[in-house]
Order: structure tokens, then C-alpha cells, then sequence
């Protein structure tokens, strides 16, 4: 039901982030993959996908995306929390997860951790959940730097993408 609902809108997300993002040869965490709907868009591309969700009932359908694909694991985890080393990730996808966390900066300060030094880190707002000023002060508070930002009339959300820093 997801994905009949949702593919589209995600997958308008998702190439507005891979048109402005260089994903060739890169280690990739995709942050609340739920279903693993960006496995079928990253996977040639990338080095490798990691796709976390902390649902386990959407974490059985996308270990089945996950199983078409070489290069793509699946792990439950909470977004806040993760089992993760340290600068592990080249880029970071979190498409629409912050407004399902109770505390989103923690959550970008978690993605920066898990990020490699000046890695990229993409995550979307949806529009009814934040009002523009409150994403703009969730992300400028994140520590990162804001590289790019997309706030098109075919997104009902925003797409950020940040810097991890140098």
C-alpha cells in the first residue's frame, strides 16, 4: 500500500537528491529506507548501500529489495542510536524521517557522526510538518553546512543537502 501510495513522490525525491549528488563508487547509508523503494535508484551507482529502519515489518520488505542487489544490506536500527562506526558513510540519505523523530537535530547530529569528513548528508521536511523558518533553524543548528536546497512546487517536502564538514 506504501509504495503504490508513495512511489512517485519519493522517487521525485529522490532524483531531485541523485541530480545534485555524486553517489559513483560511494559508501551509502540510506536512513529510514522502510520499504527500500532508493535501493532500485542507488544501487549502480554506489559502492554499497546500507538501508536502516527501525521498523521490522518494513525492514522484511526491503531485506527483498535488498536481496535483488549485490551491494545492498539491510539493519534495524533507531535513527538516533546508530550501530555505526564513526566517518563510515560518504553520503547519507534520510528521506522523509525527520518528521517522524521526536528530536530532529539529535538525529542530524547522529548522521554527521556516521558521515566521513566533508561527506554528504541529503535529508527532506516534509512541508506540513515544518514551517520554512523551523527546517532552516533545524538544519543551520546541525553543524553542518548547507550545500544546496530544493524547495520545488513537484516536492511536497524540502530536500537539504548538506556538508559534513572539512
Amino acid at each position: 500500500m506504501y509504495e503504490e501510495r508513495y512511489a512517485k513522490e519519493q522517487k521525485t525525491k529522490y532524483l531531485t537528491a541523485l541530480k545534485n549528488v555524486d553517489i559513483s563508487g560511494s559508501k551509502v547509508l540510506d536512513v529510514g529506507c522502510g520499504s527500500g523503494l532508493f535501493f532500485r535508484e542507488g544501487t549502480a551507482k554506489s559502492e554499497m548501500i546500507i538501508g536502516v529502519d527501525i521498523s521490522r515489518k518494513l525492514l522484511l520488505k526491503a531485506k527483498k529489495q535488498a536481496d535483488r542487489f549485490e551491494n545492498v544490506a539491510v539493519l534495524q536500527a533507531d535513527a538516533d542510536s546508530l550501530p555505526l562506526k564513526d566517518n563510515s558513510f560518504d553520503v547519507i540519505f534520510a528521506f522523509t524521517v525527520l518528521q517522524n523523530i521526536p528530536k530532529p537535530a539529535v538525529t542530524l547530529r547522529e548522521l554527521m557522526r556516521v558521515a566521513k569528513l566533508g561527506g554528504r548528508v541529503v535529508v527532506t521536511g516534509l512541508k506540513k510538518a515544518f514551517p520554512f523558518n523551523k527546517f532552516m533553524d533545524i538544519l543551520e543548528g546541525s553543524g553542518m553546512n548547507i550545500i544546496s536546497f530544493f524547495d520545488n512546487a513537484d516536492l511536497n517536502c524540502y530536500v537539504a543537502i548538506l556538508d559534513s564538514g572539512m
